[in-house]
Formats: C-alpha cells, structure tokens, sequence
C-alpha cells in the first residue's frame, strides 16, 4: 500500500487537490495522512495561534469527510504552522512513501515564495506532487 503524506491549507478541498488524489486512488491502493499546519489567516490582519489552529481543524475535519465519503483511508493533525516543521514532524511519526503538495498560484503563495515543494523534495528525499489550487473557503468566521 501506497502512503502519501497530503500538505495543505487554504487549498484543501478544493478541485485540483481532490482531482490529483481521485487519480492517486484509481493508480494504487493507498492511504493519506493529510497535514494542515495552522499557518495565520492571510484574510485577518490580527489572529491569534488558537484562532490559526481552529481555522485548521475545520479544513482538516471537512478533509477528512470528503475522504471517508469517497472510500479513501485517510488519517490527519493540525501541524505546526511552518509547513517544513510540519512535513517533518509527521515524517517522524510515521512512513510515507510521497508528498502531495497544494499551494495556492505564484504570487499569492507563500509557500511558494518559500520554494517550499523544492525544499521539501530535497529535505526529506521523497518524491513531491506539486498541486495548484485555489483558495477553498472555511466556514469559521475567526
């Protein structure tokens, strides 16, 4: 069984991250373990970390229905709000066998701007699928 490590935020949910794992389900028998770090809220000009980590938790939960709805094994945490620390972090507690990436497009994506699915691929030496999304509402007004 194949075990891929999903890492998303503002994209999770939406279509192109749900295309790419429908495809990954179709090509392999598979499971996830989805990593929502609790990054700050890019539509709040003040946060808190418990408001980050709450925003989180609701993407993680509704990620985690959609892939018990379409029969995907899937487990998932909230991950430390660097994304790298996150990636790392799960990569201790368990074993997978690649990375899926989201991001939201260049220009608006700070993990982009942070050349994170380079850094990750070179960091922990696992293959990474870069996904494109779009930013999927959360229904939490924080």
């Amino acid at each position: 069984m194949i075990r891929y490590l999903v890492v998303a935020n503002q994209t999770l949910g939406g279509a192109a991250l749900a295309e790419v794992i429908r495809q990954k389900m179709v090509e392999d028998d598979c499971s996830f373990h989805v990593i929502v770090p609790a990054t700050k809220p890019g539509d709040h000009l003040v946060w808190t970390e418990g408001e980050a980590h709450l925003i989180a938790r609701e993407r993680l939960d509704r990620a985690l229905a959609w892939f018990k709805s379409h029969g995907a094994e899937a487990t998932g945490d909230v991950g430390d709000a660097n994304p790298m620390l996150a990636i790392g972090d799960a990569l201790i507690a368990g074993r997978f066998d690649e990375i899926i990436l989201s991001t939201l497009p260049a220009g608006v994506s700070r993990w982009l701007n942070q050349d994170l699915p380079s850094r990750a691929r070179r960091r922990f030496g696992l293959a990474v699928t870069h996904v494109v999304g779009e930013p999927f509402p959360v229904s939490r007004s924080a």
